[in-house]
């Protein structure tokens, strides 16, 4: 017999809001390596129920960025030196090809706007010489909206899609700033004007080899600690 559909919870919709919300804790640092997952407390802290965080905490693992074990449960995956090396390296390459896009393509009006808001912020947090959590956030929130302006204005959505998923990972996060000082802002900030300056200018392989070293040298800021 037909009659309404039933009430069914939007289980997809929620354990993909409940995977986002747990990749941010990771990519924040959050949630430490080789921490393990306490799925009870973590659904009570959420307000859902286990079956969506489950399905959550199954994408996560498929992503690379949980491990699971039969009767042991999820642990934050514990990335060795090597693998976060790799992941910079692979980082390195693709953001380094993006710059190159962007400067044969040439910057909207608006893309440009927003770069160069981003490093006004950039600036204005190496003003405060200070480095404290609100410092942290406030240039955090600088840097991956510079870095994600130069991604859009490669208009190329095979390296987005392949780039995010480089990302997706604890080391070379945009949202994990290490080496936290008002000299390391500084220069990442003086990168970023550089960057931006020769994509502006057309100048392609210029703006991928800045942007090549930019990434390497962050992580060799991660590797001192």
């Amino acid at each position: 017999m037909d009659g309404p559909a039933p009430n069914i919870p939007p289980l997809l919709p929620r354990a993909l809001r409940v995977a986002d919300t747990l990749r941010e804790r990771m990519l924040d640092g959050a949630l430490a390596d080789g921490e393990k997952i306490n799925e009870a407390r973590l659904a009570a802290e959420l307000g859902v129920s286990r079956t969506p965080l489950r399905t959550a905490l199954h994408a996560l693992a498929a992503e690379g960025l949980l491990d699971y074990a039969p009767n042991r449960g999820f642990t934050v995956r514990d990335f060795s030196a090597e693998l976060i090396d790799e992941a910079f390296e692979i980082r390195a390459a693709l953001e380094g090809l993006a710059c190159r896009f962007a400067a044969r393509h040439g910057l909207s009006p608006d893309a440009r706007r927003a770069a160069e808001a981003a490093l006004a912020e950039g600036e204005a947090v190496v003003e405060t010489n200070r480095c404290g959590a609100d410092e942290l956030q406030r240039y955090r929130a600088a840097n991956v909206a510079f870095h994600e302006t130069i991604l859009a204005a490669a208009g190329n959505r095979q390296l987005a899609d392949t780039l995010r998923l480089v990302l997706n990972r604890p080391g070379p996060s945009l949202r994990r700033i290490v080496a936290f000082t008002p000299i390391d802002i500084r220069r990442r900030v003086d990168d970023h004007r550089r960057i931006l300056e020769a994509i502006s200018t057309g100048d392609p392989w210029r703006a991928e080899l800045l942007m090549r070293e930019h990434v390497s040298g962050i992580r060799g800021g991660a590797a001192k600690g």
